[in-house]
């Protein structure tokens, strides 16, 4: 039986590369995004593996959307939340930071939620949760989104204590990546920053072996140490 992945955010960048090797790798994958003519593209190059849902994970039928995706697909193995959005905010603009949160979180909230209750009901399954090393501190450039990736990271550990609680063959893995080659990153002041087929493959690598937490790559631990423990006074200079 070939094995069932959905990735939500797979019109571009990191997403769209993991439905790819999936789909190169045997899988039977469902995409989502925004824009239907990049989930034509993915099933046209894999048309006999591929299922997708349109839609914005802002808006009301998130569950709905999903729940007709697993039917299409057969069931569902693995579920990867890769949608999100991050922009500078440095006047904190209000309507950023209100379509940050929507998409980052309460969006968020509302795939994580259902994907780990259909994966309690089933008795397995893996969640993967793409979230960022900006977790680990608040930040003067994005607010939000620095708040939005650490409510991801915590409720992914929540849902991995939560899995182990209810001893289900459950696994959640959080991702936080540094900087990744994509169009979110912006900044001409970025370091380490790492090629999207590499992020995809580390990635895809971490969910097969039931990690719990990886970063992207491996060196970003550094960084994401230096961000939690760094002193306020050192800190304020740079974050």
């Amino acid at each position: 039986m070939n094995r069932k992945i959905i990735i939500v955010g797979a019109t571009s960048g990191i997403g769209r590369r993991m439905a790819e090797l999936s789909a190169e790798q045997g899988y039977n994958i469902g995409v989502t995004g925004r824009r239907k003519e990049l989930l034509e593209e993915i099933r046209k190059k894999f048309p006999e593996q591929t299922e997708y849902e349109c839609f914005d994970v802002t808006g009301p039928n998130n569950i709905q959307h999903l729940e007709t995706l697993t039917q299409r697909l057969g069931g569902l193995d693995t579920l990867i939340i890769s949608a999100g959005i991050g922009e500078p905010s440095k006047i904190l603009d209000p309507a950023i930071d209100k379509v940050t949160v929507d998409t980052n979180v309460r969006g968020f909230t509302e795939i994580a939620n259902w994907c780990f209750n259909h994966f309690a009901s089933q008795g397995y399954g893996r969640l993967a949760v793409i979230s960022s090393v900006a977790a680990n501190r608040g930040g003067l450039h994005a607010p939000a989104y620095n708040a939005s990736k650490a409510f991801q990271s915590n409720y992914a550990y929540g849902l991995s204590l939560k899995a182990g609680r209810i001893n289900k063959n459950i696994t959640v893995t959080c991702i936080e990546p540094g900087f990744v080659a994509t169009k979110m990153a912006k900044s001409d002041k970025l370091f380490w920053v790492v090629p999207v087929e590499k992020a995809s493959r580390q990635i895809m690598k971490a969910i097969e072996n039931r990690r719990r937490k990886v970063y992207i790559s491996r060196r970003w631990w550094l960084i994401a140490k230096i961000l939690k423990w760094a002193p306020h006074w050192l800190y304020k200079r740079f974050g």
